[in-house]
């Protein structure tokens, strides 16, 4: 993939998707399978909001059991099972444990009997999947003792088992996104990132296109197309704000219209070293601290999740005001945090220190009460709108609530767009067609071929992790090293190779040290890498790019406000050798 802004001017395109997370990315996609000339720009880098921040869980629809919305739950499942045929270096099975205690709402039966409705439900969930590795597993049941030997921490009083699901799990969800794009681009379109939609362009009631400005150059763009889709996540309302003069695309979105999702990520191992198993994930009972007596003390479940070899804990889902340029989370909240799972789980004993770093998003919620507000008349559905409902051309707004319906949102607002383009809706293979890196028809085969072709001595988890990064263009990365040998190591203190940031700087468009250290590779997305490698990594950019002085610290200090934004903690032994420093 290379950046051309200069691309996006000069023409009209058919449909011109504003944001570059996983909605939009799916949607350029999907539009490029179908014949469309198509550009895409993001404000930010490609997959930088809420797609980078989830809870790394592509949900097979079990939660909508409990509401019979048996809809929404087969749109979930079927999504999953896309998602490990199109992508199965990015997305593996998961397996989940409920501990099931008595015999209430609580108990073996009630859920047994859910799960096999689930099981009925979704008797198709493997019908496209022809790895074995990547195929969901039925529900099953596990006794007490099996269960207290894989969780010897839960509480025993009243323990009769646990009940097994399994659904997706991203391995790194920049990447989904960023090979979403890199389909796009190779299907036609012209992609940029760090390019940000300043203003609607209008002619009477039609949009036309927009006004941009490359956060790169500085330079005001004027790009052109026949229909405009508005992907822009929790920012996608603001843009709307911008179609002056005239009348609003739309109603005046309320207050408080979203959830700000969070989770956190534990150091190392720590489910195993505090005796719990490393392989399957539990779901524990937290507890709400809601001020508002309508929701204090509301029973809700939790999860600890192992993860590239930590652990997420979460989800924490809190209504904020629409501001998502002001969201954060501060040691405080992430203090409840800690104090919920450790009151769920006491023999866990969770500190601070333990945390590595956390992570929040926003999505769209229900509108919030006037009597209580942080109760909430609806939940989470994703929003999809075409503005001829008001008057106005030209325009689709798609606000996903999740990444799991990410791709069949895209679906449903290119349909609109083909509709306000007067174009059939095409089908296309886009549901079996495999992502850049994902034309793999037996995973384990495929990561134990690479592991044999890889440079000695490269780690396992090195191997591991190009193979699940790259899938079958991890060979690309290594070439780099090939030709030079400054990039065949690892930087330094991680299992990053450094051809992998000149990668991501030649050919998956990273402009900024951000980019490389947070979405195109594993550097910081589970935590500090070090000091070391900070300085390493922004060295390789820097003459990958041709940054002067001037540039590379600012780029540094750009990644250190990123990380503490996230409250990501400092390796020990380097906090350690900062503060006798």
């Amino acid at each position: 993939m290379h950046r051309r802004p200069s691309a996006l001017v000069g023409r009209e395109f058919d449909v011109l998707v504003i944001g570059g997370g996983a909605a939009g990315a799916a949607a350029a996609r999907e539009a490029t399978l179908r014949g469309l000339s198509v550009a895409l720009i993001e404000r930010e880098d490609f997959g930088s909001g809420s797609s980078a921040q989830c809870f790394k869980v592509v949900h097979g629809g079990i939660r909508y059991l409990q509401h019979a919305d048996v809809p929404r739950l087969r749109a979930s499942c079927r999504e999953r099972s896309i998602f490990l045929a199109i992508a199965p270096h990015l997305v593996a099975p998961l397996s989940f444990a409920i501990p099931t205690y008595g015999h209430g709402r609580s108990g073996r039966s009630l859920l047994q009997a859910g799960l096999w409705a689930y099981d009925a439900l979704t008797a198709d969930r493997n019908f496209h999947l022809a790895d074995p590795s990547r195929r969901i597993a039925r529900t099953r049941f596990l006794g007490r003792e099996e269960t207290l030997g894989l969780f010897p921490l839960l509480e025993r009083r009243d323990l009769t088992g646990a009940a097994v699901f399994e659904d997706g799990q991203m391995y790194n969800p920049p990447r989904l996104v960023l090979a979403f794009i890199a389909a796009a681009e190779e299907q036609g379109a012209v992609v940029a990132n760090h390019v940000e939609a300043e203003r609607l362009l209008r002619k009477g009631s039609r949009v036309t296109g927009v006004i941009a400005r490359d956060r790169i150059s500085g330079d005001a763009l004027e790009i052109r197309a026949r229909v405009t889709l508005n992907a822009a996540g929790p920012w996608a309302e603001t843009l709307l704000g911008t179609f002056e003069p005239g009348p609003r695309p739309g109603p005046r979105p309320k207050e408080g219209t979203y959830s700000r999702d969070a989770c956190f990520v534990t150091a190392r191992g720590l489910i195993t070293a505090r005796g719990l198993t490393g392989s399957m994930a539990l779901a524990v009972q937290g507890h709400t601290r809601d001020s508002d007596a309508l929701l204090a003390r509301a029973a809700r479940h939790l999860f600890l999740v192992p993860w590239r070899g930590r652990t997420l804990v979460g989800v924490w889902h809190t209504v904020v005001p629409r501001d998502p340029n002001g969201v954060g989370l501060t040691h405080e909240e992430l203090g409840g945090f800690i104090e919920e799972i450790n009151e769920a789980l006491p023999a866990l004993g969770l500190g601070m220190s333990d945390v590595r770093r956390a992570c929040f998003g926003l999505v769209p919620f229900g509108e919030a009460s006037r009597q209580h507000p942080g109760a909430l008349s609806f939940g989470k559905h994703s929003r999809i709108t075409d503005h001829r409902e008001h008057g106005i051309s030209g325009l689709v707004t798609a606000i996903s609530v999740r990444y799991t319906v990410a791709r069949v949102d895209a679906v449903a607002a290119v349909r609109l767009v083909c509709r306000q383009l007067g174009r059939r809706f095409a089908r296309c293979g886009s549901p079996s067609m495999p992502l850049p890196g994902g034309d793999i028809d037996d995973f384990p085969h495929f990561e134990r071929e690479l592991g044999q072709q890889l440079p000695r001595p490269l780690s396992d988890q090195t191997r591991q992790a190009l193979a699940r990064n790259y899938g079958t263009r991890a060979a690309r990365v290594l070439a780099l090293g090939e030709a030079d040998p400054a990039l065949r190591r690892c930087v330094a203190g991680t299992h990053v190779l450094a051809a992998e940031i000149a990668y991501a700087a030649r050919e998956e468009m990273a402009q900024s040290l951000v980019d490389a250290v947070l979405r195109r590779t594993e550097l910081g997305t589970d935590g500090h890498p070090g000091e070391a490698a900070l300085e390493e990594a922004g060295r390789l950019m820097a003459r990958e790019c041709g940054w002067s002085a001037r540039r590379a610290a600012e780029e540094r200090a750009a990644t250190d406000r990123e990380l503490a934004r996230y409250l990501t903690a400092m390796p020990p032994a380097t906090a350690r050798a900062a503060e006798s420093a």
